[in-house]
């Protein structure tokens, strides 16, 4: 099996290469990694600090090891901290992320790659956001003897650690010190396979939400534009969401202002979106250069029905101003934040698929979330929580309540950092 892992894994690197000729994303994954052992050794010469190094795949990841990162940060300042993304859609956006000392991408899993990171990086503890099993990496960090912990994991019984044919999988997971899972069940799968050096401790999500909502942000061009109407956020959209939300919005003849945020940010997709739309629209990017002490220009403003947000970083506060949400993704290709609105107590609508999500099954079940699987079922929700107060208060009630009885994941993480591997060390 091993044989045939390093075969994939230099399959996937070659196709990569390949569609780095066509793809942007393709080409910041291979340009990011070129020369990187150079890069990181420079960055890391003659420093003699501790580096505590933290791997997230993506930016979601990202968010969700933030609180941990931010914790060891504050109290340990003699820490160096090192982050590696997979994804340039990590990488790119929080590439100047102030709380790092060194932020590169991880490089391609295979043993001499784990080999050389490690003797550059030489890391007293590494950290693995939810979903990391590189069997390169985990094995040759484990061979030094350097602790290993997973947080905010979560497993279902279908993944390959638990069948038959799963005794490769199992082996990489072994590697690890110390796991923190989300729930019970994932514990349970974990103990059935010997793997008993496992807790829950939650998910680092909820922190990170709360913290956002404590330093809020105000924009005076959102509040401009929605003009004290009811307001529908869409958060982290993509083309099979657009499907059912763009007919609804298109038909919806009650006053209802709508911000859409696209999973993917790019002139092209945009114009598609602003093509479909019925309802006049206008770009934030447009909106910032309106004067909005001219009558005609905020005029133009509070006329749009539709906000189309262009950018990276504001969507997680703007979900302040919502009366109800929907988050993207929830259609096959994974459902994204719902702890981001429900912080701001807002209901929360996404597509059928969220059986992996743990947040959004118990949000359902609470009735703070709605899944809806096509235009209809998204036109029967919205209808009840826009003419029902109550049924949208009782809702938003649920979704702040949730997210407040799930904090604290982040400190036992921080806890373990100091009473297993900070004062063993020192």
């Amino acid at each position: 099996m091993l044989f045939l892992y390093n075969i994939g894994i230099r399959l996937y690197g070659l196709a990569i290469w390949i569609a780095a000729f066509f793809n942007p994303k393709a080409k910041l994954w291979l340009q990011g990694r070129k020369k990187q052992f150079a890069r990181l050794r420079q960055a890391l010469e003659g420093n003699q600090a501790p580096v505590v190094w933290f791997h997230t795949s993506s930016l979601g990841e990202f968010e969700q090891g933030r609180p941990v990162i931010e914790h060891i940060k504050a109290n340990h300042p003699e820490f160096k901290i090192l982050i590696t993304f997979f994804s340039p859609s990590g990488y790119e956006v929080r590439k100047d992320y102030d709380q790092a000392d060194y932020i590169f991408y991880l490089p391609l899993d295979t043993k001499r790659n784990a080999q050389r990171f490690l003797k550059i990086v030489r890391p007293q503890a590494a950290f693995f956001v939810k979903y990391e099993f590189w069997y390169h990496f985990l094995n040759e960090t484990q061979k030094a003897k350097i602790p290993m912990v997973l947080f905010s994991a979560i497993f279902r019984e279908q993944q390959f650690f638990f069948k038959s044919y799963g005794s490769f999988f199992r082996k990489v997971i072994r590697n690890y010190t110390h796991i923190f899972v989300q729930n019970q069940i994932s514990v349970d799968l974990l103990t059935n396979i010997k793997v008993n050096n496992v807790s829950i401790a939650g998910d680092t999500r909820f922190d990170r939400v709360k913290a956002i909502a404590d330093k809020l942000e105000k924009f005076p061009i959102i509040e401009h534009f929605i003009n004290q109407q009811l307001t529908f956020v869409i958060g982290s959209s993509w083309w099979r969401d657009l499907a059912i939300i763009v007919p609804f919005l298109n038909d919806f003849g009650t006053p209802l202002k709508t911000i859409i945020a696209p999973h993917e940010i790019n002139d092209n997709e945009i114009e598609r979106l602003q093509g479909v739309l019925e309802k006049k629209s206008i770009r934030y990017s447009e909106s910032k250069k309106l004067d909005l002490t001219n009558s005609e220009h905020l005029k133009q403003l509070q006329e749009s029905e539709v906000l189309i947000l262009d950018n990276v970083g504001m969507l997680a506060w703007l979900y302040q101003y919502a009366d109800f949400a929907y988050i993207g993704g929830g259609f096959g290709e994974g459902l994204h934040n719902t702890l981001e609105p429900a912080v701001f107590d807002t209901p929360v609508l996404f597509g059928r698929e969220y059986d992996k999500f743990q947040e959004a099954i118990d949000l359902v079940a609470r009735g703070g979330a709605f899944s809806v699987k096509d235009r209809e079922g998204l036109e029967a929700v919205m209808n009840d929580l826009y003419f029902n107060e109550d049924k949208r208060a009782q809702a938003a009630k649920v979704c702040i309540d949730y997210v407040l009885e799930n904090l604290g994941s982040a400190d036992k993480i921080y806890q373990y950092f100091v009473d297993k591997i900070y004062k063993t060390q020192h």
